[in-house]
């Protein structure tokens, strides 16, 4: 899941993206005629906690000026849950600063990783406990970071969508907490948004153009680990108290097929959970962080209006 065509070394990325949104605020600075605002605070590298015998970092972006505490964003990469790295989310997260959130993007341990062995050294579950763990980082330090640890949301596309759903669906039961920092902080989100993330294991196996990327994160195919196939199906955690979904998908995608997307919306309607769900015409596997609708579903879980 997650395969675009063009990459962009991170320095260069990030480049752009202050770029972009520094002539973007500098032009509303003087239509308001109050000067250029100051661009997003970055810090990047924050070692959050540990996965296994690896640091897990994250990158942060917030408002240089803010009062009162701010709504957190916890921003989560695609690839196939074994490719690429937090760099990537580097322009989500500073548009969410320019928007008014504190965001982070997280790393997560990959399945591309190897053991003495050969075998992938990180399975399933390790990629949700760090998702997780970092939600926690986020509400612990909502003080330093001046935000309101009731207003925490999550964003992913692909298999970070996938991990956006889990970690908003699932409840410390469910057993996916971790061991790798602040322990007893609540991992709770407000709200979720995911695009183009798997549903249902066993049918996306069936369905999608990457059946592989899925069997190295769960040991392989469906009949070989039905329990963990289950367990990675964010639709198994459906329930009435599920925080508001917005899912956002591709109507020609072939990695997440529309499919996945519907089994949600109809699972959470079922249950009484909130799911609101987008059909971008004509859109394959693609990160819609631009889309409007995403933004107002933000603004209207964690802001209010």
């Amino acid at each position: 899941m997650g395969f675009p065509s063009v990459f962009l070394h991170h320095a260069a990325l990030r480049a752009l993206c202050l770029l972009a949104g520094a002539a973007g605020l500098a032009l509303l600075g003087l239509a308001c005629g109050d000067g250029p605002p100051a661009p997003p605070v970055q810090e990047s590298g924050i070692v959050f906690g540990k996965g296994g015998d690896q640091d897990l970092k994250l990158d942060l972006a917030r408002p240089a000026r803010a009062k009162g505490r701010l709504p957190g964003l916890v921003w989560v990469f695609g690839g196939g849950w074994g490719f690429f790295d937090s760099t990537r989310a580097q322009c989500p997260i500073l548009t969410a600063a320019e928007k008014g959130y504190v965001a982070v993007t997280v790393d997560y341990r990959l399945t591309s990783a190897r053991d003495p062995a050969g075998k992938v050294k990180y399975p399933f579950p390790a990629q949700i406990q760090d998702v997780k763990c970092a939600i926690r980082w986020l509400r612990a330090h909502a003080d330093q970071y001046h935000v309101d640890p009731g207003r925490i949301g999550i964003v992913g596309w692909s298999s970070g969508g996938h991990l956006a759903l889990l970690a908003g669906l699932t409840e410390p039961g469910d057993g996916f907490e971790g061991d790798g920092g602040n322990p007893g902080v609540s991992s709770r989100v407000k709200a979720v948004v995911c695009s183009g993330g798997m549903v249902d294991a066993v049918s996306f196996h069936q369905h999608t153009n990457v059946p592989l990327r899925l069997e190295l994160l769960l040991g392989g195919p469906p009949q070989a680990a039905p329990v963990l196939y289950r367990a990675a199906s964010p639709r198994t955690y459906i329930r009435k108290s599920n925080p508001p979904v917005l899912f956002l998908q591709g109507d020609v995608d072939a990695s997440c097929p529309p499919a996945q997307a519907q089994l949600l919306k109809d699972g959470m309607d079922a249950a009484g959970a909130s799911c609101t769900l987008v059909i971008e015409k004509g859109q394959g596997h693609h990160d819609f962080y631009a889309e409007p609708a995403l933004w107002k579903f933000l603004e209207a879980q964690l802001k209010g209006g």
